[in-house]
């Protein structure tokens, strides 16, 4: 597997053109060939110890009744139909299969063609969850199309809602041999971690960049260089990873959005302080990637 981000990777065949054939999907929907992934208060299930954690897949022999308009194809896993489906029990479901864990922590203890299956199952039962009308005429949404879209139920309207994505920067400033770091409130102490914001309306990600930092600490940023990028569902972002180079040096907190912001050298970094971005991050990956460079 090709050394992705956490969460990323195109390791299913999503399949779009048979979410549109209704048969299929009923078909594989009772497919004892097909796979069920269950998300329970926003958490996937999983087995083995941290070091060996593996997602759980159902089939319809393990339990699985969801009807067919409460399941959402996410598409083919290993050549087998994939489906996610969401659970609404008091106490918790499956105890004897595994644990529902949260996916932040999950993301680095999954396989990655396990970690991106389990965050594109999360991200859709919550947009599923918050899409139970429709916003343009307030009428009920029903599931369409294998549950990747929603359609109004009213006559008059008959809008189809597709999932949101939230496009978002982060972005690592450097300037020689310093980076700017941030942290908010709230976090643990001592940790800092890259600029970060979402996207406004006619912006391009590269104006948003620059808009962000200057925002937040009121630096000035030049060149601007693309990395990567990392779906993060928590709940329906994407995060786009950016490289900047500095035009001016002095901090101020504009916005406020941040507590502290410092510059801090290679040395700082690979000393304990600051606390890095966790490893999950997209974050952390670019601090990583300087790091390696300026090695």
């Amino acid at each position: 597997m090709e050394n992705h981000n956490v969460f990323a990777g195109a390791f299913v065949d999503r399949s779009g053109e048979k979410r549109k054939d209704p048969d299929w999907l009923s078909t594989a929907a009772d497919s004892a060939a097909s796979l069920f992934i269950p998300v329970w208060r926003h958490r996937c299930l999983v087995t083995g110890e941290d070091g060996n954690a593996s997602l759980v897949f159902l089939d319809r022999d393990g339990g699985v009744d969801a009807a067919i308009d409460e399941l959402i194809f996410l598409g083919l896993y290993r050549e087998r139909p994939v489906f996610a489906f969401a659970l609404d029990a008091d106490e918790t479901p499956y105890a004897n299969r595994g644990r529902f864990e949260d996916l932040r922590r999950l993301g680095s203890l999954l396989a990655p063609d396990q970690a991106n299956l389990a965050a594109h199952a999360r991200a859709l039962v919550l947009w599923h969850e918050a899409t139970l009308f429709c916003g343009s005429c307030g009428a009920p949404a029903r599931p369409e199309s294998g549950g990747n879209a929603r359609v109004c139920s009213s006559a008059d309207c008959g809008r189809t809602l597709f999932p949101r994505v939230d496009p978002a920067v982060i972005v690592l400033v450097t300037q020689g041999d310093r980076c700017l770091l941030g942290r908010q409130t709230g976090w643990p102490e001592g940790r800092y971690s890259t600029i970060a914001g979402f996207a406004e309306p006619g912006e391009s990600l590269e104006d948003a960049v620059r808009r962000e930092v200057f925002e937040e600490t009121n630096i000035h940023v030049g060149a601007v260089r693309y990395h990567s990028s990392q779906p993060w569902p928590f709940p329906s972002s994407l995060m786009l990873g950016f490289f900047a180079e500095a035009r001016s040096r002095d901090i101020r907190l504009n916005d406020q959005e941040l507590e502290d912001a410092r510059w801090f050298t290679r040395r700082d970094l690979v000393s304990g302080f600051p606390k890095l971005p966790y490893r999950v991050s997209i974050a952390r990956r670019l601090v990583d990637h300087w790091l390696t460079a300026c090695a």
